[in-house]
C-alpha cells in the first residue's frame, strides 16, 4: 500500500487521492505520517433516522411540515414502486428534469443526470429499488435508492419538477415511510459544495455526517534565508 501510496503522489496532481474514509484515513496517517489528510466537507455524506424525515417531529421540522401538508393539500397525489413496467415513465421524467434545469450548461448537473439515466437503464441488474409519485395521474417525482447495510439505505437520486410546490418535500417522505420498517437510517449523499443543497440537507437536521478525506502533497517548504 505504501508503493501505491507513493505512485499516487509521483503521478497525480495535487490531490492524488480523493474520498478516504475515517478508518482508511487513520490507517494511512500511521503509514504515512508526514502525508497530509485534510477533510474533504464538500463530500461528507447526510445520515439521518429514517423514522425523522418520516415523521418529521417537533418543531425543529415545523416549516417542513407545513410546506408538507400544503402540498398533500393542493395537489391529488398517489405513490407507487418502481418497477420494470414504469421504467419507461422514469426516464421521461428525467428527460423532463434534464431540460427544466438546462444540464446541458451545468458539467455537475449533466454528469448528475446521465449517472441517474445510467441508473434507470441497469435499474433491474442494479438491483435497485425506487417510489415514483404521481400528481392527477402523471410521474412529478421519483427516487432511486438501494440497501447500503443492515441498517442504512443509501438515496442515489430525488428528482422532481416544478409543477406542484413541496413535490421534494414529499417524495422525501414517502420514501421514508417506507424505509422507516426496514432501516434506522437513511444516507442522502453528500451537498458537492453546492450552497443551495446544503441548506436544504442541513434544514433536514442529520443525525450524523460520514467524513471523507483527501491526501494532499505536504507543504512546500521555504527553501527563503534571513539576511
Amino acid at each position: 500500500m505504501r508503493e501505491l501510496i507513493q505512485l499516487a503522489m509521483k503521478v497525480s496532481d495535487n490531490t492524488p487521492l480523493i474520498f478516504i474514509d475515517p478508518d482508511t484515513a487513520l490507517w494511512i496517517r500511521e503509514l504515512e505520517p508526514d502525508l497530509e489528510l485534510v477533510p474533504d466537507r464538500d463530500n461528507f455524506e447526510y445520515v439521518y433516522r429514517a423514522s425523522d424525515l418520516a415523521e418529521l417531529p417537533g418543531k425543529k421540522y415545523q416549516k417542513i411540515r407545513s410546506h408538507l401538508n400544503r402540498f398533500r393539500r393542493n395537489c391529488m397525489s398517489t405513490v407507487e414502486p418502481i418497477t420494470p413496467e414504469n421504467l419507461e415513465e422514469v426516464m421521461e421524467l428525467l428527460k423532463k428534469w434534464r431540460d427544466w434545469k438546462g444540464c446541458d450548461k451545468n458539467p455537475v448537473l449533466s454528469h448528475e443526470v446521465e449517472a441517474a439515466f445510467y441508473a434507470v437503464e441497469h435499474f433491474m441488474e442494479l438491483r435497485l429499488r425506487g417510489f415514483l409519485l404521481r400528481v392527477d395521474s402523471e410521474v412529478g417525482a421519483i427516487s432511486i435508492f438501494e440497501r447500503l447495510n443492515a441498517d442504512t439505505a443509501l438515496i442515489h437520486f430525488e428528482k422532481g419538477l416544478p409543477d406542484c410546490e413541496g413535490i421534494y418535500k414529499a417524495i422525501n417522505a414517502e420514501t421514508a415511510a417506507a424505509l422507516a420498517d426496514e432501516v434506522e437510517y437513511i444516507n442522502r449523499e453528500s451537498d458537492l459544495g453546492v450552497g443551495g443543497l446544503r441548506e436544504a440537507k442541513l434544514r433536514y437536521h442529520p443525525h450524523h455526517m460520514v467524513e471523507v478525506y483527501s491526501l494532499k502533497r505536504p507543504s512546500p517548504v521555504s527553501c527563503a534565508q534571513e539576511d
